[in-house]
């Protein structure tokens, strides 16, 4: 993210405690955004427990489902806490810091499904049926926008 695009998002999340990482190899694939955010978080803080994994392109996730992630984490002893949707597991989700370097390991093009999916015995699920949901292009987005609508009506 580049110019006035930062800055306006630096703008609307005003004194949040956020930190705002600029992956400009995001061509290459959601492999390298999730080794940027994670390789800046352990970089800026070396003591963090867990880190949660979320995507823009799911309209549902609100701080509800992140809240339960934290707090089902802080009731088990799981290393991931992943959202179930269709059958699958997927983010939303919370990695606890000995899954960073498996993170880290990703290649370019690979999310975090197989870490999430490599040893269940580590994983409990939250239901987010709404996951299901994305918005990969504008055809997913019209579908969406009806949907709403109808909803609505």
């Amino acid at each position: 993210m580049l110019g006035s695009g930062r800055e306006q998002i630096e703008k609307e999340l005003g004194k949040a405690n956020v930190l705002i990482v600029e992956n400009r190899n995001w061509q290459r694939g959601i492999g390298t955004s999730i080794r940027a955010g994670v390789h800046q978080i352990i970089d800026r803080e070396r003591n963090v427990d867990a880190i949660v994994l979320l995507v823009c392109d799911q309209p549902s996730v609100d701080a509800g489902i992140i809240k339960k992630l934290i707090a089902l984490r802080e009731k088990t002893t799981k290393s991931i806490v992943a959202s179930s949707y269709v059958k699958t597991l997927g983010v939303p989700a919370l990695f606890d810091h000995f899954c960073f370097q498996e993170l880290l390991a990703l290649d370019d093009t690979t999310g975090a499904k197989p870490v999430i999916l490599r040893d269940r015995d580590r994983v409990i699920e939250v239901r987010f049926p709404e996951g299901k949901i994305d918005i990969d292009t504008a055809e997913d987005y019209k579908r969406l926008k009806h949907l709403d609508d109808a909803a609505a009506t």
